[in-house]
């Protein structure tokens, strides 16, 4: 029988826009992995949301009961509340972070996923290792291009709803 698969995630950026990360912990059973990486530019927004993705994408079957948790009201009322499924049908238009929400909606729909917010912040242990892993990723010397953000930064801009 499968482990109910447990993931932490966070994003951080120093400055919004400026250098970001993600930090990503996932748990399933007596399994623990830890994923980081930082960008060179990009928002926090992204991060946030990109944490989630690459936390779902790292999993080796799909089907899968997941429970991710998040300081994100971003991420986590955006999926919860139904918007992004409202966002999709009107083909991502005036949203931001088109790319990644469609990215974001393909992995998703391959398992069966929970979204829980808590508090940044608020001594949540695996949380703050997130936190940590993410601002580490984005001190690194060896960021990598968010090419999409770069090319044009109109579109990665903070959502307001």
């Amino acid at each position: 029988m499968a482990h109910q698969i447990i993931i932490y995630t966070d994003g951080a950026a120093s400055g919004n826009p400026g250098p970001g990360g993600f930090g990503v912990v996932l748990m399933a059973g007596p399994h623990r992995k830890e994923l980081m990486a930082g960008f060179r530019l990009t928002t926090n927004n992204r991060m946030e949301l990109l944490a989630v993705i690459v936390g779902l994408e790292a999993l080796k079957q799909e089907g899968q009961q997941v429970t991710i948790y998040s300081d994100s009201k971003y991420v986590v009322d955006a999926v919860e509340k139904g918007w992004v499924f409202s966002w999709e049908k009107s083909g991502f238009k005036k949203r931001k972070n088109p790319d990644l929400w469609k990215r974001f909606l393909q992995i998703y729909r391959k398992h069966h996923v929970k979204f829980v917010w808590v508090k940044g912040h608020a001594e949540v242990p695996e949380n703050e290792r997130c936190d940590e892993l993410a601002v580490a990723a984005y001190k690194r010397s060896d960021l990598q291009i968010d090419y999409y953000y770069e090319e044009d930064p109109d579109k990665g801009l903070e959502i307001s709803t």
